[in-house]
């Protein structure tokens, strides 16, 4: 099984979690998480009494008074996260191109800026006849649907393409722009200074004619889409909306969690590599939960159901390793690794266990967050628990992160405590066999110690 993994997957995953744009992609996902956090919290805030009643005179003489104020916070995170990606993913893929390339005069502020200009460029919506007329739309309006107003589609949130559903074009359009800026200082189409110009000055004006051959690339891209009667969201949506919903199916949910947890038994960070791959769809899920929707694999799904403990949910092993185990081993790693496991951080397990090539554990590692997903998923699916709307920090201690990631269900604090005593009981026969071994190995280390003495 591990030379299989090795093969068909620990290459071509470690090749993919290499690449430029998926590196500057993973970036971009965790330098959104403070602000996602933050801006949820304010969410969770507003929507509490629907869901704990008695609340709701309390949050009328106060907190509601001033949601507008406040919500303030989830509208410049959550609103415009498509915007926080495009800054992020274009930054980090001209930087990482101009150090590994040697390409001294590409500057990642210029690149970032470039990505901006191309982004907003492509923003706007157009009408075929009356020579490319910008759109207005406001019959949604009334029925409390977003509204498109010379081009610019406004929702709750302000510009509905910096949302969300934005992140999509926005890793393409880093990509285009970059590259575009590349080429440019490549074939040395800038403008030159002298060499008594300082430096920053003459880096401002490196991008002068990448950005004249950047817009013509954008006026050539809007006019063709535009005459074919659509723009580039609406085609990158095309493909990228299928994936988020195989994505967001339950036989897609556990396809993601066991690529996860594929890659840790073979040594790979599998969170990092696949959740980062997934980062925009679980963001563009939870701010659709947060209008209405209710798509079960949204925001930290992973932390509030599938994996308490952290990846492999080895929280339930961790409790069974200090009171039920007899070899010493499991018993020290089991006292070293409860108060991390509390909070999903569980390094001492994988690695001091370890869970990393073992033949014992590695089947309830891969199975355990598999069916804590499936219950999770289930639970909202079927209406049992509200839908993530809310990103809590990952290393919320289960319960406590399902309650908030619900935006302050008790059930989805129930769910997860379900989660964590099923995943202690797939473990548990692979625990029993793996302390047996242990504690013969320990047994017979003692014996041939008492015969050498």
């Amino acid at each position: 099984m591990f030379k299989f993994l090795e093969k068909y997957l620990m290459g071509p995953m470690s090749k993919i979690s290499q690449l430029r744009l998926v590196r500057a992609i993973t970036a971009a996902g965790m330098a959104s998480i403070p602000f996602t956090i933050v801006g949820s919290m304010f969410l969770v805030l507003t929507i509490l009494p629907d869901v704990i009643t008695p609340l709701q005179g309390i949050w009328d003489a106060t907190f509601l008074k001033v949601t507008n104020i406040y919500m303030l916070a989830n509208k410049a995170s959550m609103g415009i996260i498509g915007l926080y990606f495009l800054l992020v993913i274009s930054y980090e893929y001209t930087r990482i191109i101009a150090e590994e390339e040697e390409i001294e005069k590409m500057n990642p502020i210029n690149g970032m800026l470039l990505s901006v200009f191309g982004f907003f460029m492509l923003i706007p919506q157009f009408a075929k006849e009356a020579g490319f007329k910008l759109l207005t739309d406001i019959s949604e309006l009334e029925k409390g649907g977003s509204a498109v107003i010379n081009g610019w589609a406004v929702g709750g949130d302000g510009l509905s393409r910096l949302g969300a559903t934005g992140i999509f074009t926005a890793i393409i359009t880093s990509w285009l722009v970059v590259n575009i800026y590349k080429f440019c200082i490549k074939k040395n189409l800038i403008v030159k200074m002298p060499e008594e110009v300082p430096s920053g000055v003459a880096n401002s004006f490196s991008a002068l004619i990448p950005t004249a051959v950047l817009s013509f690339v954008i006026f050539i891209i809007q006019g063709v889409l535009v005459a074919l009667n659509t723009d580039l969201f609406q085609i990158i949506q095309v493909p990228f909306g299928f994936v988020t919903k195989i994505a967001g199916t339950l036989p897609g949910v556990l396809v993601i969690h066991l690529l996860i947890h594929a890659l840790w038994v073979v040594g790979i960070h599998g969170a990092t590599i696949i959740s980062s791959l997934v980062s925009p769809i679980v963001l563009q899920n939870m701010q659709a939960n947060a209008q209405g929707a209710n798509i079960p694999f949204a925001g930290e799904f992973y932390n509030a159901f599938s994996y308490p403990g952290g990846s492999g949910a080895t929280l339930g092993l961790v409790v069974m390793c200090i009171f039920l185990a007899r070899s010493e081993q499991l018993k020290a790693i089991g006292k070293s690794a409860i108060v991390p496991g509390l909070f999903n951080i569980n390094e001492p397990v994988i690695f001091g266990m370890p869970v990393v090539y073992n033949p014992i554990l590695a089947i309830p590692f891969m199975v355990a967050p598999m069916v804590g997903a499936a219950i999770g998923y289930l639970s909202i699916a079927s209406g049992f628990v509200r839908p993530i709307i809310a990103q809590q920090p990952w290393p919320t201690p289960f319960g406590i992160g399902a309650f908030i990631a619900t935006g302050g269900d008790y059930k989805g604090a129930i769910v997860a405590v379900i989660s964590v005593l099923v995943s202690g009981l797939i473990y548990y026969p692979f625990f029993k066999a793996y302390d047996k071994k242990l504690l013969k190995q320990q047994e017979e280390g003692v014996d041939e110690l008492a015969d050498v003495l």
